[in-house]
């Protein structure tokens, strides 16, 4: 079969470029709503998918902001997007329209993954029966395996009690100890999900902890944009293999631990964990279409409670560190309130926050300053919503740029360093900031906080009790400017632990 002749061409070119053009404006209708947020020009077919820096996006999109103000537009391929910087826009968008702004985009990358167009988890779930469902009963069994209560504090105690003990047999020499809080944290997450605890030296935490990291590695924002707007691309083929290899990969490991649980679990006995407390759940939705309790959600819940309860709180605890070696001064302090308060000896307790205001600011800064989510979780508007006077149509996707609420000018008195006293007021009380929104606000706010909150402060003050930690001798000190994949890490650094 021959090839069209030039002339022929022409029609055929003209033709597919008017289609185009027409599809182009047909996604781009809502721009033009009145009020609707200003924003760069679109290029037609890719929208603003050119000058969107998808390896720095909280560095773009505060570029964008200086231009266009606190509430703006983007154009992703087809994908209408508004972005909403600093206090005042995220807290009205989040908390005083949070019933209009709880949604979420669809995802059909979870689809691809093979988990189902029901199966959502918690995190992506749409604002609908099944995000309620799920959203419940993670919190109602975190809260009956312990978390608020006695039981959970001193789990979190024994684990620490492990993590200073590795911690020593370093013997003061330098190392990276991210490995280490990856697998303390890791073990709190792993024995709430699957009532088990991993010695450090298993190999099947060390792959664990692997295949997430290859994960987290590989979860690129730019390929959920541009296969999320361009799905056709999918059908390439090895093009999904590749994209989506660290994913499955990670998702066959939970698998194996999940069909292990199946094995070890007696229906007749209490739930040991929240694995077997989905279970339950299964057995008694079986024969209800309205339930999510399925062994897809399954899969997914747990894939979230895991990667969101563990590598947060792992990584904002490797931020911690590091700044007490860059901030000698601020360390001696948190220890001379530790030692007031507790001593040498007695283990730390939650109630001890309450008499430790200048550690409670220490920790309260580091999340602010390291700013480990600064894009937070994608949202997306349920109806039409005015937000600081700019009306955003129904189903537009919103991203929170949370990194500009943390280090908003007109809220903090140094936005861009480190310094504990924004937690303090003039008589050394701590004090709650409402520009603290490191777990983000409103209707989706991340469930495992008040599990985050716990662990840090008590692994933290551990650390504190037992160790003093500087950089090794003869090394130049560490930067404090993070790495940025799906989060914001501290640059590799080595310290030195010295018991005390």
């Amino acid at each position: 079969m021959g090839l069209l002749p030039d002339d022929a061409l022409w029609p055929v070119a003209v033709g597919l470029a008017t289609f185009l053009l027409l599809v182009d404006l047909m996604h781009r209708r809502q721009c033009w709503t009145a009020r609707y947020p200003p924003g760069p020009m679109p290029v037609p077919g890719l929208g603003n998918l050119l000058e969107v820096d998808f390896k720095n996006m909280p560095h773009c999109l505060t570029k964008l902001q200086r231009r266009f103000g606190a509430v703006f537009s983007l154009q992703l391929a087809w994908s209408p997007v508004v972005v909403l910087n600093g206090l005042a826009a995220v807290r009205e968008a989040l908390v005083n329209r949070g019933e209009d702004t709880a949604d979420r985009p669809h995802m059909l990358l979870n689809e691809h993954l093979g988990f189902g167009p029901r199966a959502r988890g918690v995190i992506m779930a749409p604002y609908a029966h099944d995000w309620r469902e799920q959203r419940r009963f993670s919190v109602s069994t975190m809260r009956n395996f312990g978390l608020g209560k006695k039981s959970l504090e001193q789990w979190v105690m024994e684990e620490a009690s492990f993590l200073c003990a590795a911690f020593t047999d370093q013997d003061g020499r330098p190392f990276r100890p991210n490995a280490l809080l990856n697998k303390a944290v890791c073990n709190v997450i792993s024995s709430l999900i699957y009532a088990r605890r991993f010695e450090y030296d298993d190999p099947l935490l060390a792959r664990t902890l692997d295949l997430l990291e290859d994960f987290l590695k590989n979860h690129s924002p730019f390929w959920h944009v541009v296969l999320g707007a361009f799905p056709v691309l999918l059908r390439i083929p090895g093009l999904a293999a590749w994209v989506f290899s660290a994913q499955k990969a990670f998702m066959a490991l939970l698998d194996e631990l999940v069909a292990e649980h199946k094995m070890t679990r007696d229906p007749a006995q209490p739930p040991r964990d929240l694995t077997d407390a989905f279970m339950d759940e299964m057995e008694k939705a079986k024969g209800n279409p309205e339930s999510s309790f399925n062994d897809a959600n399954l899969r997914l819940v747990v894939s979230d409670l895991f990667t969101a309860g563990m590598v947060t709180t792992s990584t904002t605890l490797a931020w911690a560190l590091l700044l007490m070696i860059l901030h000698p001064d601020v360390q001696r302090r948190v220890q001379e309130e530790i030692d007031e308060v507790l001593g040498q000896v007695r283990r730390p307790e939650m109630a001890d926050q309450a008499r430790m205001p200048y550690t409670m600011a220490v920790i309260h800064e580091v999340q602010r300053f390291a700013d480990i989510v600064p894009m937070g979780v994608p949202h997306m508007t349920s109806r039409d919503v005015e937000v600081q006077g700019f009306l955003i149509p129904k189903g537009t996707m919103l991203f929170t740029n949370l990194s500009s609420v943390l280090k908003d000018e007109t809220v903090w008195e140094k936005p861009f360093r480190f310094h504990p006293e924004h937690f303090l007021d003039a008589q050394g009380r701590f004090v709650k900031q409402e520009a603290f929104m490191p777990f983000s606000a409103g209707r989706r706010a991340c469930l495992g906080e008040p599990l985050a909150r716990m662990e840090l402060f008590l692994f933290f003050t551990c650390l504190l009790q037992r160790f003093s930690f500087s950089v090794p001798p003869g090394q130049p000190p560490p930067s404090d400017k993070g790495v940025l994949t799906v989060m914001m890490t501290p640059s590799p650094y080595e310290l030195c632990a010295v018991a005390r």
